[in-house]
């Protein structure tokens, strides 16, 4: 009967996990996964851990679901097995290529073992206490352990593929992972990086798929490690001003939690995007020109590398002189040094009283101008937000609305109440000697979340003028006296493009973005797109600027690295990726163009 209990709640937890069911067959395996033992007979400290690596031989003939024989799926991918990477100089390639090898069945073997620590050990207190008459609530908390076990790790197809398709980036690959991995703890995740290393078998770092530049790819297959399970707050310290989470957690979470103490986290990248990725990414948002982007919000991190070690890059003080800074050498390094597990964050005071404003342009150069002027005065604001007539009509059609239909600022204005009007009187004045008009402010909580609405849902509104399409956008970034120029120029070529392109911007900080939108299934469409994203790039670096102000690099902007950087940087890159990763298993193919070499 307990095992027939067992068998339903198995069934109807998990569709992907019974459809294995079904078609698989009950397997004994003869020899112990040697790598989880290695770790943890070093390490002496977990007699579960150590027990459940034993248990896959011994238990495993009972209840071990066997997953798909053939560890290589790349069922619906033309594989390139000469290994043709992309994003090298002059690199005009859509579709990101790989070679892949089929990952060995005793790293399968592993992996059960690691993700199924719970489920293994369950077993054996299943077995011994069912004999023993065991109380129905114990029976059902060691059941929700096996189920538990079981949905750590997924060799789905549909799984993997969507974890190998990133939902928000017009960037593919020829493969996807073969295995995707959910730890639930630091510990895992070394012994899962450790296992791969051994296995020479690539890994994929996963937060919340927010990311556009091609970063969660896999285009060498290989184990896709899903950080969602891991999103607990782990510490705060209010009186300091800091809170340590997992990376799992996403940000706009972690202020719902933080709102109660009257703090909380000022980044603010696109809605889903989870702590590590943004460290991975080294992301910012509309309020990076008041608090900085994540290198300055981060005070540090604990991180797995290749081999398993966890480093841990420094304490707590708001300030230290202490050695090399690795805190911020694996900030940006989107996964390429290690796979981050622990974060400790910089908080902020919730403002006492902000004020939210808007005002219209005739012409973009204009409302660029007026974001300048406002900067130079100094003006503390906490957002400085630009969107052009394109954008305000996506607006419109989205929202059935009817704003003006010309270049728009809007503004945000934190501290006081006092301080907050004074601003904003200021910022109109300056706005009504560029042209300004319809200067309108909200101070009421509904008015201004219906204002600042426009901006957070630019990307989305955009598609509802082509529902069809896919969006190329640009994350280009010059130095502030550059930005109504660049701006200026880039209208004028994207004006006269057949395809829709809108601009937004965090003028603030010189940031701006251009979604171009493009047919995926038309070629010319697609080369017009990246046409117009190479112009703004080369335009943005011919003013001392960077090809990405945000976004990061991935795979979409690595054949821009050495013209920005010269090759010389690059191979310092290199030479530290060697170093910390030589075997080369940390998210391959990305950040580090292919033709750099020693």
């Amino acid at each position: 009967m307990a095992f027939s209990w067992w068998f339903s709640r198995l069934r109807s937890s998990s569709r992907t996990i019974f459809t294995h069911f079904r078609s698989s067959q009950f397997q004994n395996y003869t020899t112990p996964s040697t790598a989880v033992s290695e770790v943890i007979s070093s390490k002496g400290k977990n007699p579960f851990l150590w027990w459940s690596s034993y248990l896959v031989p011994i238990s495993a003939a009972s209840l071990l679901i066997q997953f798909q024989s053939n560890p290589s799926f790349s069922d619906s991918f033309d594989t390139d097995s000469r290994g043709v990477g992309i994003g090298g100089k002059g690199s005009t390639e859509f579709v990101v290529k790989g070679s892949h090898r089929s990952v060995p069945q005793e790293l399968i073997n592993d992996l059960k073992a690691i993700c199924g620590n719970d489920f293994f050990y369950g077993i054996l207190l299943f077995e011994f206490l069912k004999v023993k008459q065991v109380s129905s609530l114990l029976e059902a908390t060691l059941c929700s352990n096996l189920v538990i076990g079981l949905e750590n790790m997924s060799m789905d197809y549909e799984e993997r593929s969507v974890h190998g398709k990133p939902q928000n980036s017009f960037h593919k690959a020829v493969n996807i992972p073969d295995i995707v991995i959910f730890p639930r703890s630091e510990q895992e995740v070394s012994l899962i990086v450790k296992s791969c290393n051994k296995h020479k078998v690539p890994i994929v770092p996963y937060g919340g798929a927010t990311s556009i530049e091609g970063h969660t790819l896999s285009p060498h297959g290989g184990v896709c490690i899903d950080l969602s399970q891991m999103k607990s707050v782990k510490a705060l310290h209010v009186r300091d001003m800091d809170v340590v989470v997992e990376p799992g957690i996403g940000w706009m979470e972690l202020n719902e939690y933080l709102e109660p103490y009257g703090l909380f986290f000022p980044l603010d990248p696109g809605p889903g995007a989870t702590i590590g990725g943004m460290c991975a990414t080294r992301c910012s948002g509309s309020l990076a020109v008041r608090y900085g982007t994540m290198r300055e919000n981060v005070i540090n991190l604990k991180v797995v590398l290749a081999n398993g070690d966890v480093v841990k890059t420094g304490n707590r003080a708001r300030k230290s002189a202490a050695g090399y800074d690795l805190t911020r050498l694996v900030i940006g390094s989107e996964g390429t040094l290690g796979v981050i597990t622990e974060v400790t964050l910089r908080l902020q005071k919730i403002p006492q009283y902000s004020v939210v404003a808007r005002c219209n342009f005739p012409s973009i150069k204009d409302a660029a101008d007026v974001a300048i002027a406002t900067m130079m005065s100094g003006i503390q604001v906490s957002r400085v937000e630009l969107m052009d007539e394109v954008q305000v009509k996506a607006i419109n059609i989205a929202n059935g609305s009817n704003l003006p239909e010309t270049p728009t600022l809007l503004f945000e204005f934190v501290g006081t109440e006092a301080y907050s009007r004074e601003q904003t009187r200021l910022v109109q004045k300056i706005a009504s000697e560029h042209n300004g008009s319809d200067f309108i402010f909200a101070e009421e909580p509904e008015a201004k979340k219906e204002l600042w609405k426009m901006r957070k849902e630019a990307l989305w509104a955009c598609f509802a003028m082509e529902p069809e399409y896919e969006a190329m956008i640009s994350d280009v970034c010059v130095p502030l006296s550059q930005l109504a120029e660049l701006i200026s120029k880039s209208k004028e070529v994207l004006d006269a493009s057949p395809l829709i392109c809108a601009v937004v911007a965090h003028a603030g900080d010189g940031n701006f973005h251009t979604l171009i939108l493009f047919d995926p299934n038309n070629e010319e469409h697609r080369k017009e797109a990246e046409r117009l994203n190479h112009f703004m790039v080369q335009a943005a670096l011919s003013m001392e600027g960077t090809c990405t102000g945000e976004h990061g690099v991935g795979t979409g902007k690595m054949k821009y690295l050495e013209q920005e950087l010269g090759i010389e940087n690059l191979r310092t890159m290199k030479s530290i990726k060697a170093a910390l990763d030589p075997n080369n298993i940390m998210n391959p193919g990305k950040l580090i163009p292919p033709h750099v070499c020693f």
